[in-house]
């Protein structure tokens, strides 16, 4: 299920990389900071929303190796940030699209208002379809439910496609082979 999402992701312009371990998955991520310039300065800030991902994880240590990367979120920071981390739920095969409960605003703000969107989430969270994702997220009982497919784009300005105007330019998509069973 793995290479049919990668391909439909990445057919939409999503970035995909698969890691074994929760430490493999860190080094990419902090090697994908310093390559992409992450500072300690605005328009430059990493900014890594809290969820289980981070249990465990030396953070002091982390932003030694990532100067700019923090953690705590407010809207002020997102708007300032180059690079923004989250977790997400599922993903689906049939459109390439990651689905998750962002319920928590730290976690919309990570994902929509940073230039990059770092999305992390666990191999065995890949799901066919819409149907299936309903039997796992009930709308019922959650205030905000996002799709999000590839980067952020429109076409309404003269009919020409513009990545990048309501949200990242790019989609960064971490799977963790060890995350699995992770979530409830």
């Amino acid at each position: 299920m793995y290479d049919l999402f990668k391909a439909k992701a990445e057919g939409v312009g999503a970035e995909v990389h698969r890691f074994r371990s929760k430490n493999d998955a860190l080094d990419f991520v902090v090697t994908f900071l310093n390559r992409e310039g992450v500072a300690d300065a605005p328009k430059a800030y990493a900014l890594w929303a809290e969820g289980p991902f981070l249990n465990g994880v030396d953070r002091v240590l982390l932003q030694g190796k990532a100067p700019g990367l923090k953690f705590e979120v407010s809207r002020e920071l997102a708007a300032d940030s180059l690079v923004g981390i989250s977790e997400v739920g599922y993903a689906l095969t049939d459109t390439g699209s990651l689905v998750t409960d962002q319920t928590a605003i730290e976690q919309r703000l990570v994902s929509t208002l940073s230039t990059i969107h770092i999305a992390l989430i666990g191999t065995d969270r890949i799901l066919d379809g819409k149907p299936a994702v309903f039997k796992k997220i009930n709308p019922a009982n959650s205030r905000y439910i996002a799709f999000i497919t590839g980067p952020s784009r429109t076409a309404d300005i003269e009919r020409v496609l513009t990545i990048g105007v309501h949200g990242p330019k790019r989609l960064v998509i971490v799977f963790v082979d060890e995350l699995e069973g992770a979530h409830s």
